[in-house]
């Protein structure tokens, strides 16, 4: 088919298989071995961009195909010289190395001081060497710049013969003709591929007629055909090979196949997902964009190449990048071909783009870097800059906020003052308008300012000006607006706090043990219960835990803390104000056996909740109860357990995934966030205490000793830390050898406290000087929290495994699933069984000695931690409580895992679920924090 190296008729290039070559796909008995003598070419890593980076091992025959072809169709001579674009850690390096070796070829290398600058790239490769095939990215391409690519790149008197795009997606035809000079003759190719295939896996050459022509074309450039021995398939949701519509691609062929991390051998013409997802027309395939392309951005689906293309074919645009910047910030970057004002590329972008398709922020740059990770880089150093050209004084504080005003609502730039009584809604804005100019205000002021989109979007521009003074200026003497006197409290002061004295005392127990404040149980995920002070409480009403000897318990299982009855569930006829309305989406599922699950209250945070909520019981009052709990949009939330009220909500400087965890008086609570900061806020208004700062994001949650008082957690900066949240000091920080995603776990006896890092190691630590008593290596990243019981500590492995280990580092054994594990273990009250979820879809029981007990087959992914808890209505049994990923909550036996009931939450849930006697409290991807009641439960 391909013997001459040119393309044949159109009708060829995609038939059932859209194979190129024999494959021989269906022959399931042949394999390749690792071990075969001179069967590897080279070993690499890939980025992660299809998931987790793997370990790639390229047996000579699966890249071998891409030379002997690529010389073919770019008819490669002696006379040629190809330059090494790629880096030697990027596999496409080796197709651009043995095409012109093999070839007797020159191939160009140039520093990389030479290839940071496009100016000096460009004439080093077109006026001094003459280049002629060049293979790159389109981002390599676009920092020459528009002008220099027309005027050198791609000019009539070029040098360059052949131009092969990949690696990314291939620009719009619109940018690629006005890219070209008049006379250019150099022949443009589109190729495709994954580096789990390595390299190239489809080609396309641009025909000359649609390059040359003047009419515009809207169509997208199709992916081509198949290169040799490659095998393309598209596949929709179910797996089912198509020859019409949307699917995702898979690449193989007989001997395209490569080693994945710890195969050995692999069965000849295997497929694999790419992740890349296209539509098939009339036979062809077209690029639609990565599956981690297709964000969710204020309730819709966009692909974030779209925003990137709108802005390419603006005339004052010379290049540009987007970037989701930590999954919750549309960034454009532009290089600019004369001066620009922003305005006025926000308004042509409104023009052409659906409103939640505008971008948050626009970086004017000088020239685009190579990688998304250095463009990160930039706009965090813009930030920073940002950050520091804060206001001079109050006195500047209108005159900039009547221009962002202006700014944002894309109002004319004339002298005039915006009237003093003008609101937001009425003057043009919207709810994603409003949210570009709390981030605008809050860039200028350099501090979250709490409260101020509700203020955005119901009051006067002089009344946001006033609620911005309270908070930044907070020292000085300044008049309170009517409407912000009232709006300011979400609860009162108590007196020790109006009087100005300190809430708390050092380390170790509280002094008045008397107060309400300090008696109270904590719940967090995985059954962990803390309960200090509580003793004296539960005894008097006859309820003594049968597990606590003492006031100090750092694990105990719920069925053990029984208290007085709840309050009646609100009846639907009450419908008092602060409770949302549960819409008809959320719905038990059908074929509950036993218990039912139902709604109580739902409470809304803006955006995504993956933390995991911190439930608060008052042992003197239980019926004010608190759930502690963040989300993405930056909000952290205290809510009644009961009613559902929000008692209060403190804006912080970025999203929240870490868990709250509580200090070991009651007083505060303490939340890592994504800005790199650890939050300590008084327990009963969110009020600011103390703010430490580590180097990187802190989504792990922290673990308080409370022997101590010390607070642990970890940071994306590869350190633990300990901290003394009433000192306002950090006792000792460890460098962890490794990023710290999970949380930690203490154990009393041995006094050790337990980090994990996705570097792979679980480090046990004296909690009192910080220095390292053991450290094991599991060889794959860990996301799973530890757990500890009294004999061991278990965690999951994203190797499927979940491991045991003594206190003492050895391990004891390890059980196998066939998915990830990034679920944390807990364990029942009598320490038996262990209980844990995959990603195979599967919950599991384990007993002490690593054997199955049960497995209960879910309709996802689980990566929530399960809860085991008593059931409230019926003492002698107890339950599991699991989510998979598709928002589904499991209750189960915890005994034999049989189902009791499940319900079907309008989301994805990657949060924990946390009961109380009787309800369940759970976060959604959904926006919603859900609290739900088990009714029945009575034995048939």
């Amino acid at each position: 088919m391909l013997s001459d190296g040119k393309e044949k008729p159109e009708k060829e290039k995609l038939k059932n298989s859209r194979g190129s070559g024999n494959s021989n796909e269906g022959n399931s008995e042949e394999y390749i071995d690792l071990r075969l003598k001179h069967c590897l070419a080279y070993v690499l890593h890939t980025s992660g961009t299809t998931g987790i980076p793997k370990i790639v091992r390229v047996p000579h025959a699966c890249i071998v195909p891409n030379i002997q072809h690529f010389r073919m169709l770019f008819e490669i001579t002696q006379e040629d010289v190809l330059f090494l674009a790629s880096p030697l850690t990027f596999d496409p390096s080796v197709v651009e190395i043995f095409v012109a070796l093999s070839s007797g070829a020159s191939l160009l290398v140039v520093p990389t001081s030479v290839k940071v600058l496009p100016s000096k790239l460009a004439a080093v490769l077109f006026s001094h060497h003459r280049v002629t095939v060049l293979q790159a990215t389109p981002t390599l391409l676009k920092r020459f710049g528009s002008q220099l690519i027309k005027s050198t790149v791609l000019s009539a008197s070029t040098s360059l013969r052949v131009l092969a795009l990949g690696g990314e997606a291939f620009p719009s035809l619109t940018v690629l003709k006005n890219w070209r000079g008049e006379g250019n003759k150099t022949q443009i190719f589109n190729i495709y591929g994954i580096t789990e295939v390595s390299s190239w896996a489809t080609v396309y050459r641009i025909p000359e007629e649609i390059l040359n022509s003047t009419v515009k074309c809207e169509l997208p450039v199709q992916l081509g055909f198949p290169l040799l021995g490659t095998v393309v398939e598209v596949r929709d949701t179910n797996g089912f090979t198509i020859q019409e519509g949307n699917g995702q691609v898979f690449l193989g062929g007989r001997n395209r196949v490569c080693f994945l991390d710890d195969e050995m051998t692999v069965p000849l013409g295997t497929m694999r997902a790419t992740g890349d997802f296209v539509t098939v027309k009339d036979g062809e395939m077209f690029f639609l964009g990565r599956k981690d392309s297709q964000i969710k951005r204020h309730g819709k689906r966009l692909n974030v190449e779209l925003v990137q293309q709108v802005a390419e074919e603006l005339q004052q645009v010379e290049s540009c990048a987007v970037t989701w910047y930590n999954q919750e910030k549309l960034i454009l970057f532009i290089v600019s071909r004369e001066d620009l004002v922003k305005d006025y590329i926000f308004k042509e972008l409104q023009e052409h783009l659906p409103s939640y398709a505008i971008p948050d922020e626009l970086v004017l740059i000088d020239a685009l870097p190579f990688t998304s990770h250095e463009l990160n880089k930039i706009y965090l150093n813009y930030m920073n800059l940002k950050s520091d050209c804060k206001l001079n004084g109050k006195e500047e504080l209108w005159g900039k906020l009547q221009h962002l005003w202006k700014s944002v609502l894309s109002l004319s730039e004339d002298p005039s003052m915006i009237p003093k009584e003008s609101l937001f809604l009425p003057s043009g804005g919207d709810s994603l308008k409003s949210i570009r100019l709390l981030s605008e205000i809050e860039n200028l002021v350099g501090v979250s300012v709490p409260g101020l989109l509700e203020i955005i979007l119901s009051s006067s521009i002089l009344e946001i000006y006033s609620h911005i003074l309270q908070t930044v200026f907070a020292d000085e003497d300044l008049p309170l607006s009517k409407s912000y006197a009232t709006k300011r409290k979400f609860s009162d002061i108590n007196q020790e706090e109006a009087d100005g004295k300190s809430s708390h005392q050092k380390c170790g127990m509280p002094l008045n043990c008397d107060n309400a404040i300090n008696a109270f149980i904590a719940l967090n995920r995985g059954s962990q219960i803390l309960s200090l002070n509580t003793t004296r409480f539960l005894t008097k009403s006859g309820h003594c835990p049968s597990a606590c000897s003492s006031d100090l318990t750092s694990q105990i299982n719920i069925q053990n803390v029984k208290s007085i009855n709840p309050p009646p569930i609100i009846e639907k006829s009450e419908k008092p104000s602060f409770v949302a309305k549960v819409s008809e989406e959320e719905k038990p599922v059908i074929g509950a056996e036993k218990l039912e699950l139902r709604v109580r209250w739902r409470s809304d945070t803006g955006k995504c909740v993956d933390a995991s909520p911190l439930v608060v019981v008052p042992a003197i009052d239980k019926s004010s109860a608190t759930v502690y709990i963040g989300s993405h949009s930056h909000r952290m939330k205290a809510v009644d357990l009961y009613s559902g009220k929000v008692k209060w909500e403190q804006i912080l400087g970025d999203r929240i995934e870490s868990s709250a965890c509580v200090s070991n008086c009651g007083n505060f609570i303490v939340v890592g966030c994504y800005n790199g900061l650890i939050y300590v806020l008084r327990s009963n208004s969110g009020e600011k205490h103390w703010v430490f700062t580590t180097q990187d994001a802190v989504k792990s949650s922290a673990t308080m000793d409370p022997t101590t008082g010390l607070l642990y957690i970890g940071s994306h900066d590869q350190h633990a830390y300990a901290l003394d949240i009433y000192e306002k000091t950090c006792v000792w920080k460890l460098k962890c050898g490794g990023t710290v995603f999970s949380s930690p776990c203490l154990s009393l006896i041995p006094h050790h406290i337990y980090f994990a890092t996705l570097g792979g190691l679980l480090l046990a630590i004296n909690p009192a000087t910080g220095d390292r008593v053991w450290k094991h290596f599991c060889g794959k990243p860990l996301f799973s929290s530890p757990h500890c019981c009294l004999q061991y500590i278990c965690i999951g492995c994203v190797d499927g495994n979940l491991l045991c280990f003594t206190h003492f580092g050895e391990q004891v054994w390890q059980f196998s699933t066939n998915g990830p594990i990034f679920s944390s273990p807990c364990t029942s009250a009598s320490e038996q069984e262990i209980f844990f979820g995959s990603h195979d879809c599967f919950i599991y029981c384990c007993n002490m000695k690593g054997h199955l007990q049960w497995k209960f087959e879910a309709t996802s992914r689980v990566y929530a931690t399960p809860f085991a808890f008593q059931n409230h209505n019926y003492s002698d049994e107890t339950l599991l409580a699991a989510a998979s990923t598709d928002g589904k909550l499991w209750i189960l036996e915890s005994k034999s895992g049989q189902l009791q009931s499940v319900y079907e939450l309008p989301g994805e849930v990657f949060s924990s679920p946390v009961v109380w006697e009787s309800i369940l409290i759970i976060g959604c991807r959904n926006n919603y924090v859900y609290c739900l009641d088990l009714l029945g439960g009575n034995k048939k």
